[in-house]
């Protein structure tokens, strides 16, 4: 069940993939680790497993697609503008982009100020957007970087920009596969997420 409900404050995470993220967000709040609750998960694909994640920790999920809003010739901000009132309906005091692929605009931005953050596979100003990862792979195996890491910021319209939270550094090491550095990638992220969200709602 989702435990730690009454006066503690209210989460919406967004995810669109596995969400192993939301996974250690769930594992920190039932632990107590995370002083809040999660009163809803939202994804964007129906086959993200993050749904099944919720449902299993007994949390509530909002599946919402963008492609019928697509189909019908319709705009992101209409999708957005329905979004954040569906989101609404959950009365979050912050919102977690645990792996949303998604660009919110100002059209959802604007309903929740200052109050929605996103984890970026990162470190500031380096490998925005899509890929981040594998891109500084890449740069690692061209000799022109020795680390990267990852943070999460504050959301603004662009694209993972925004006020910083809180980082970590991820190191390559000799030999490193791109599994090898993913997974270290992975385990900062479950760290810092949990952290981060902490600090977060701590500046609420």
């Amino acid at each position: 069940m989702n435990e730690l409900s009454g006066n503690n404050p209210r989460l919406a995470i967004f995810v669109s993939g596995s969400g192993t993220n939301l996974q250690a967000l769930i594992d920190a709040v039932h632990g107590r680790d995370l002083l809040a609750q999660i009163a809803v998960v939202v994804a964007n694909r129906r086959q993200a497993y993050g749904l099944v994640r919720a449902q299993k920790a007994g949390i509530p999920t909002l599946y919402f697609p963008l492609k019928p809003y697509t189909d019908a010739g319709q705009s992101r901000v209409a999708y957005d503008v329905d979004l954040a009132e569906k989101v609404a309906a959950f009365a979050p005091d912050l919102i977690v982009l645990a792996g949303w692929m998604h660009v919110l605009s100002p059209a959802f931005l604007d309903h929740f100020p200052y109050r929605v953050i996103n984890l970026h596979p990162a470190l500031p100003g380096q490998f925005a957007g899509t890929q981040a990862i594998e891109r500084a792979f890449a740069a690692f195996q061209a000799g022109e970087i020795d680390h990267s890491g990852c943070m999460v910021h504050t959301v603004i319209p662009a694209v993972d920009a925004g006020p910083v939270i809180d980082t970590a550094v991820v190191p390559f090491h000799p030999g490193d596969t791109l599994d090898d550095f993913a997974a270290r990638m992975h385990a900062a992220e479950h760290r810092l997420i949990v952290a981060a969200t902490r600090q977060a709602l701590a500046q609420l």
